[in-house]
């Protein structure tokens, strides 16, 4: 097939390939029959939108001509967005591993053989002549070409048999008791873990690791209710957020995480802005203000929720996917400043608190450019300048608007506005989350917007779809979009009950265990039962740069089963913390939702129901603030029509307020006292 086939296709990074000289195609049974017709080896090239080295290897080797035809040649070539389909980059991804010996990354290029789709050769990035020592890309091509002209017959048909056995074995996991040891095991390599120096865990390139900051938290606050707290993991905690805001991880002037930094020191990231860092960061900054007080973690939070709603929100509700790193084919160029950009535009007042605030002295950090990076506190460049603290939060809150205005006139970065179940559900719990804590009502009607959307686009005949963009639906939805979507719904249902999306939520529950749930042994499969056959069928439970699928899974079923009492959804949420514990003991600090899950397992959250007059309600609804992961808080109007879920259909209101307070399956009688019910949501 001579042709490339992309330009029907709904990802803005295949259409990007539209155009190439190289014969795309998507990954389709057209393409896989082409291959298996043909004898050649597919080559799959996975990226994403926002990826740089993506459009590096885009311009240095798809655009070029010679290569092009070679790959047409010799290969049948098809490229797919790891965003559309993370069940594909999760297999290859795999595979990269197991071949390669290290972690693969994007862009992947993986070769396979055209019947059983077995990789036998996996890289990532390749550059379009010999350097750093790596070959060209086209060196590698004609290699490979050679080994599959001479190796398919024999060589390769006992490779496809071993690369099955492998990825196979990755999948066998020694059930056994969930044990609470794994608990301190993961408190004690979080505290190994983390960088004393420079805040939050690892090396360059640094990543933000949102479930190990999340997770310290919340054993934190697990050892303080039980009178031994482990304060160190509040303070690792505490350190990586500060870091993190503070350095140039964040946008200090248009709000919102970037996606890494190069550096160990936060300072200069790779700069795209991804939809799912974002909805993991910002209910982690809203808890992190009640946890430790700070008010610079308060600040932050409440800027990514602005920016997701003015740069991140389609109009229809729905939240747009990643935000590029580069413009006009320079990374960052968006986000940077030269001196004289910005003495040009603020006034001499306002450019010396800009300078002291973000440290501007010498010759930029970033290729001669500037990056903004906090370097002193207001008090330190209050008392530097001599003036009043409130004069300096005024000229730095002016000096912000004009740059902001000043950088919305630039050529912006190109926005992927293709809308993904999962990452929206991630979005909408978090926008929900911070809504609550930080008692910000336009967060969550943000989050019902996305909501409504999602039901009235994504949702068909009972079933999800995985992603939209321009009118069209497709792919069918995996095991995130479930679950990340049921955690949504939860969430958003402790902000403002609606009988209808708690009802939609079981229905999304009752699905998974349908379709999702292995029936042998238990935990969840990334793919449905009904799911297009590929060479492996993953079980996610370490977290990537999104939390596992069955730490979820794990935890809103719990969540969901307690409070509606239902024993399958618990019975399903112990099977997968059975099934996973040989994983998780090996390494507990990278199973972040499964400890979280382990949690509440071990000790299931308070769930307060409320039944009464709206006015009434949010008064007893106030006093159950704070931060407290152990807690759900469910505030029902009285005239709510039924019939409500399970349990809660008896909840009624008997006096003024009601209120029901239940750990796992037992329940109080009802408290209709406010001084009782004080009382008893007191606490750390």
């Amino acid at each position: 097939m001579g042709a490339n086939r992309l330009a029907n296709e709904t990802s803005p990074y295949l259409l990007q390939h539209a155009g190439n000289p190289v014969h795309w195609q998507p990954w389709d049974e057209t393409a896989l029959a082409l291959a298996r017709d043909t004898a050649r080896p597919i080559l799959l090239s996975i990226g994403y939108t926002a990826c740089h080295w993506c459009h590096v290897m885009e311009h240095e080797s798809f655009e070029d001509e010679a290569t092009a035809a070679f790959m047409n040649e010799h290969f049948v070539c098809i490229k797919v967005d790891r965003e559309e389909r993370p069940d594909l980059d999760k297999v290859y991804q795999i595979a990269h591993q197991i071949l390669s010996q290290r972690p693969g990354g994007w862009p992947l290029t993986i070769v396979m053989d055209p019947v059983h789709h077995v990789p036998f050769f996996a890289g990532t990035y390749f550059p379009d002549r010999p350097r750093h020592g790596m070959p060209s890309f086209r060196d590698v091509l004609k290699r490979v070409a050679e080994f599959y002209r001479n190796n398919r017959d024999d060589r390769l048909t006992g490779h496809v048999s071993a690369m099955k056995d492998a990825m196979a074995r990755l999948q066998i996991s020694e059930p056994g008791d969930a044990d609470p040891a794994l608990l301190d095991q993961a408190s004690r390599e979080l505290e190994s873990a983390c960088d004393t120096v420079n805040g939050g865990f690892g090396a360059a390139p640094k990543f933000p690791h949102p479930t190990n900051i999340s997770l310290c938290l919340r054993l934190w606050h697990r050892t303080a209710k039980q009178g031994r707290p482990r304060t160190a993991l509040r303070d690792i905690a505490e350190h990586a957020l500060e870091a993190m805001s503070t350095r140039g991880l964040f946008d200090h002037i248009g709000g919102g995480f970037y996606r890494y930094s190069v550096d160990a020191r936060w300072e200069i990231p790779h700069f795209e802005k991804m939809l799912y860092d974002n909805a993991q960061l910002l209910p982690l900054y809203a808890d992190a203000w009640l946890a430790t007080g700070s008010e610079r973690f308060r600040e932050v939070a409440l800027q990514t929720g602005r920016w997701v709603m003015a740069e991140m929100q389609s109009p229809e509700g729905g939240y747009y996917s990643t935000l590029d790193a580069d413009t006009e084919g320079e990374e960052g160029r968006f986000y940077l400043w030269t001196r004289d950009e910005l003495t040009s535009l603020l006034d001499e007042h306002e450019w010396a608190v800009v300078e002291s605030r973000f440290g501007l002295q010498g010759g930029g950090n970033f290729e001669g450019k500037w990056h903004l990076n906090i370097h002193n506190d207001l008090t330190i460049v209050a008392e530097h300048g001599g003036v009043e603290l409130e004069t300096v939060e005024s000229l730095l809150d002016s000096a912000r608007a004009k740059l902001y205005e000043a950088r919305n006139r630039r050529v912006r970065p190109l926005r992927d506005e293709k809308i993904l179940t999962s990452w929206n559900g991630l979005m909408i719990r978090g926008m929900a989350h911070a809504g609550m804590q930080l008692a910000e009502p336009a967060f969550t009607e943000s989050a019902q917007r996305a909501v409504e959307f999602i039901h009235r686009t994504l949702w068909r005949d009972g079933r999800l779809w995985a992603t939209t963009r321009d009118g069209a639906t497709r792919l069918n939805a995996y095991l995130d979009d479930y679950v990340f979507l049921i955690d949504a719904l939860l969430t958003l249902n402790q902000c403002d009950w609606n009988t209808g999306r708690m009802h939609w939520a079981i229905e999304l529950a009752d699905f998974v265990l349908e379709h999702f749930e292995d029936p042998s042994t238990g935990g969840m499969f990334f793919t449905s039962n009904d799911h297009e056959t590929l060479l492996h069928r993953d079980k996610p439970g370490t977290d990537d740069a999104l939390p596992a699928g069955n730490g979820i899974a794990a935890r809103v079923l719990l969540r969901l089963g307690h409070l509606v009492a239902d024993a399958r959804y618990l019975r399903a949420a112990e099977r997968v913390l059975e099934v996973m514990s040989g994983m998780m003991g090996r390494y507990p600090s990278a199973h972040g939702a499964l400890m979280e899950a382990l949690c509440e397992h071990l000790e299931p959250p308070e769930t307060i129901v409320i039944r009464g007059r709206p006015g009434a309600m949010a008064e007893w609804r106030s006093r159950c603030a704070g931060y407290h992961p152990d807690r759900l808080v469910f505030a029902i109007p009285e005239q709510t029509p039924g019939p409500l879920p399970g349990i809660i259909d008896s909840m009624t209101n008997r006096g003024d307020t009601t209120a029901y307070l239940c750990r796992g399956t037992a329940c109080s009688e009802p408290i209709t006292d406010p001084s009782t019910f004080n009382l008893r949501v007191s606490g750390p």
